[in-house]
């Protein structure tokens, strides 16, 4: 079979989606049962086009007219005007469940993509049931053709992980709560810091906040300017370096459609605060404990209830201890290699 993938987005700077394309790639030359098909990645790098826009309706259209693949895997954004059989993966419905966060043009374009996405695709792919349950609820979804495939989780070159501690202690030499991922509003990082400031004025953790990703800009109040730190964009190394080291990672996200950064902390042994919301119950929850969650569940609209779930877990070392032993048990659950070869087996039986 001829397998053409469309990627349209840069996957230079990575953070959740560009991470998921970037494993599949990385990952499908790994699977045996990819020998048997021709793979053909098309992108604006090796499908010339001289503007900025329109590359996926245009040149990726004519792309297909000329020489069509038998089926067209779109993992991010959305397909051409002309296309052959197709195979998408939509990553979850956050506009549509936090619809005051985005810009009105934009909310409109994205249930346009959406709606479109879901009525042309002979397979959808989401990463969690939570998005499956999204898209039946507000696009009335056909179920027959959605299919639940969990993300991966990546693993730290042995010589990082060996090393980190080390690494991270020669550029802070104070204890740090850790959030690692984009500005987006949706992520509550604006709570998050609320949650940073009463445990401050409460209970003086000697703590500092890193907060680490792209386009981080919130309010930082002033008594705490000199313990908030936003790093911008980190490359892998300096990334497995900070979960490695923090005493508790926070992800307190309104809405994720998965939430790969969660899986990253518990992968290199750090106790895990994440959101009650969408799909956070589904990864973190670990059936071998009768449904108990590998990481401390918290309603994010209250600032509060994040701040007490962090205090606990810095100040019981047992308890901590307890989450980072579920954690690296729920993790196991979780495999790029996993997830690529189900992918593969949706692509090639469509």
């Amino acid at each position: 079979m001829k397998i053409g993938i469309a990627v349209n987005i840069s996957l230079e700077r990575r953070t959740g989606v560009e991470e998921y394309v970037y494993n599949l790639l990385t990952n499908f030359p790994m699977l045996e049962e990819s020998k048997e098909h021709r793979i053909l990645i098309y992108s604006p790098d090796n499908l010339k086009w001289p503007f900025k826009k329109l590359w996926t309706q245009i040149r990726l259209s004519w792309e297909m007219f000329k020489n069509p693949p038998d089926v067209l895997f779109v993992p991010a954004h959305t397909f051409p005007l002309i296309h052959p059989r197709l195979v998408i993966t939509i990553q979850g419905l956050e506009f549509e469940k936090l619809p005051k966060m985005y810009p009105f043009f934009k909310r409109l374009f994205l249930r346009w993509m959406t709606k479109r996405n879901v009525k042309k695709a002979d397979r959808i792919i989401v990463p969690s049931q939570n998005t499956k349950d999204d898209l039946i609820e507000f696009y009335h979804a056909d179920t027959s053709k959605i299919f639940v495939i969990h993300h991966g989780v990546g693993n730290p070159l042995p010589a990082e992980a060996q090393s980190a501690k080390e690494g991270q202690a020669k550029t802070l030499n104070t204890p740090y709560l850790l959030y690692l991922g984009r500005g987006d509003q949706r992520k509550n990082i604006q709570g998050l810091i609320k949650a940073f400031k009463i445990l401050k004025q409460d209970h003086q953790i000697p703590h500092k906040l890193i907060l680490a990703g792209p386009n981080i800009g919130y309010k930082i109040y002033k008594n705490l300017k000199d313990d908030v730190i936003c790093t911008g964009y980190v490359d892998d190394n300096k990334k497995w370096s900070l979960l490695k080291n923090a005493d508790v990672f926070i992800f307190p996200s309104f809405y994720e459609g998965f939430g790969i950064p969660v899986l990253e902390a518990q992968k290199v042994g750090t106790p895990v605060v994440a959101a009650s919301t969408s799909s956070f119950s589904e990864i973190l929850g670990d059936h071998r404990h009768g449904g108990a969650s590998s990481a401390l569940l918290v309603n994010p609209y209250r600032p509060t209830e994040i701040a007490e779930a962090i205090h606990k877990i810095i100040r019981n070392q047992n308890f901590s201890d307890e989450l980072i032993k579920r954690g690296y048990e729920n993790v196991q659950r979780f495999s790029w290699l996993k997830c690529t070869k189900e992918t593969l087996e949706i692509i090639t039986n469509v």
